[in-house]
């Protein structure tokens, strides 16, 4: 180094101090989830008890299972709206397959999932093959599927000893007794939904997390074309994205028939809106800016929180409404306004000259 210079630090080295735009960012959502369970334990009566825990875990079980397929989907770049028509019309199949034709409850499980599967798959061949946007693709199945639930059973409500239009006989069939436990027994004071909603949601973050197939799920979302040129088969991923998305969405509508046990042509209607607030709240989780699991569970939790706190507060429905969109609104503009703010502060930092080394 020449006398009299002093070292300066590295070209591309030199990083803005930590400020509390970063820490917004990253703990942002977890704070608020935070100051939300104190405010609720202290305003609430027996809110801070296992009760409540079983209760908000088992209200999330549907909208978070459906989050989890479309969270995948978001991975590889976009949302399905298709979710919450899928698990409606799940259960619908359900009801069709005990109460009309006093099949088994595992039988109207594989149907359930068959079904599910072949929506997914109609999702996939919609955005992969015809090139339809899948914003777009995803709406139109949205649709049909919801039809097709009202359709099957001319519009009413499934239920055991009803009569159907254009027959005289009622119906003997009804929910078995194998399918109500999977929403209605627990174990270890959970119902067995909340084991199965964790079990995924931990399968889901492990796949995408530490598995080479999961990274491959981001590559494609993230950049197609270079996934392309690295070897990616890049449709088949897109494919499976939204065929395991169809499959969570059965599930979804199992757990929820499980829960109804009849056949309620409006069950799932808002699975969808909830699912979506789940997922885009997860984009904010530990500053993630991107979709994950662990961010849709952490997601599903904050969204149950509040709306079981409001609901023990006695608050009408538009209310929560109103702050459920309030929170999504917040966790947005922590997942992508703060961020894009702070990119463009560290991008008018000076940059200074390395130190020069004497010849």
């Amino acid at each position: 180094m020449t006398a009299g210079t002093t070292p300066a630090t590295t070209v591309g080295r030199d990083r803005p101090a930590p400020s509390i735009v970063d820490f917004v960012v990253k703990y942002g959502v977890l704070l608020i989830f935070a100051v939300v369970l104190i405010v609720f334990s202290l305003v609430i009566d027996d809110f801070a008890s296992m009760n409540t825990v079983t209760s908000i875990l088992q209200a999330q079980t549907v909208a978070g299972i459906a989050a989890l397929g479309m969270t995948l989907t978001a991975v590889v770049g976009d949302l399905d709206l298709s979710v919450g028509g899928i698990a409606g019309l799940s259960v619908t199949v359900a009801a069709l397959a005990m109460i009309r034709y006093a099949l088994t409850g595992g039988t109207a499980i594989v149907i359930c999932l068959l079904a599910g599967l072949a929506a997914g798959c109609v999702n996939a061949s919609l955005i992969v093959f015809l090139k339809i946007p899948p914003l777009l693709a995803t709406l139109g199945t949205m649709f049909t599927a919801q039809g097709l639930k009202r359709w099957l059973v001319d519009g009413q409500t499934l239920v055991s000893g009803m009569t159907l239009p254009g027959s005289d006989q009622p119906m003997k069939g009804k929910f078995t007794d194998d399918f109500a436990a999977i929403d209605g027994s627990r174990l270890f004071g959970l119902p067995y939904s909340v084991y199965l909603f964790l079990i995924l949601a931990l399968v889901m973050w492990v796949f995408l997390e530490r598995t080479r197939f999961g990274r491959l799920f981001y590559a494609v979302g993230g950049n197609p074309e270079a996934a392309r040129l690295a070897g990616t088969r890049i449709q088949r991923y897109r494919f499976a994205a939204y065929a395991i998305s169809g499959v969570l969405a059965s599930i979804a509508g199992i757990i929820l028939a499980s829960r109804l046990r009849q056949g309620d042509v409006t069950a799932g209607d808002s699975t969808l809106l909830d699912a979506v607030a789940i997922t885009l709240v997860g984009y904010a989780v530990l500053g993630a800016r991107k979709p994950n699991a662990f961010g849709t569970f952490i997601g599903a939790l904050f969204i149950g929180v509040v709306l079981y706190g409001l609901t023990r507060l006695q608050m009408s429905y538009y209310t929560q409404d109103l702050i459920k969109g309030l929170v999504l609104i917040f966790a947005l503009m922590v997942s992508f306004s703060l961020r894009r703010r702070r990119r463009k502060a560290a991008a008018s930092i000076p940059v200074v000259p390395g130190p020069e080394v004497a010849r």
